[in-house]
């Protein structure tokens, strides 16, 4: 693992990330242009920015966050990143949680844009703050939402 010595290095992984907009959701796929997830983006991007070497990522079931309430995605993202008090930078990753435990993350390019792969749609470039669907749980209009939990983590 490489620490983010400059803005460079930022700017890297933010373009990398670019590059996967418009790929397909596809579990565990880890193909540009054919199909990724959250996790599998998060390993190709970093991976391909030179920040850290190829992960292996062992098989899971598309739904395997609403039957388990072990941190299985954040233990794993903690071998590489650190978990950030401060404002993300351009770079950093946001985790959020769904389900039982924290299950999907997203690229900060300037906080709150992300770039991320969710099922059901391409990766993408979102506004986390705006989407309602990524920052509160609870129905819309009901009165019974509250903000989604979620947490920042840089690369080092």
């Amino acid at each position: 693992m490489t620490a983010f010595p400059d803005s460079a290095q930022r700017a890297r992984v933010v373009s990398v990330a670019y590059g996967w907009l418009g790929t397909p959701y596809h579990t565990g796929g880890r193909l540009k242009g054919v199909g990724v997830d959250c996790l599998t983006l998060l390993a190709e991007v970093y991976t391909e920015a030179g920040v850290v070497p190829r992960i292996d990522i062992p098989y899971y079931p598309h739904d395997w966050h609403l039957h388990r309430g072990e941190e299985r995605y954040l233990s794993g993202l903690l071998r590489y990143a650190h978990e950030i008090e401060m404002s993300p930078q351009p770079g950093d990753i946001c985790l959020w949680k769904f389900g039982r435990c924290f299950s999907h993350g997203a690229i900060v390019v300037e906080w709150p844009i992300i770039v991320h792969a969710y099922v059901g749609r391409v990766c993408t470039l979102d506004n986390a703050d705006a989407a309602f669907w990524l920052s509160q749980v609870g129905e819309s209009g009901q009165g019974s939402s509250k903000a989604r939990p979620k947490r920042f983590f840089s690369v080092f």
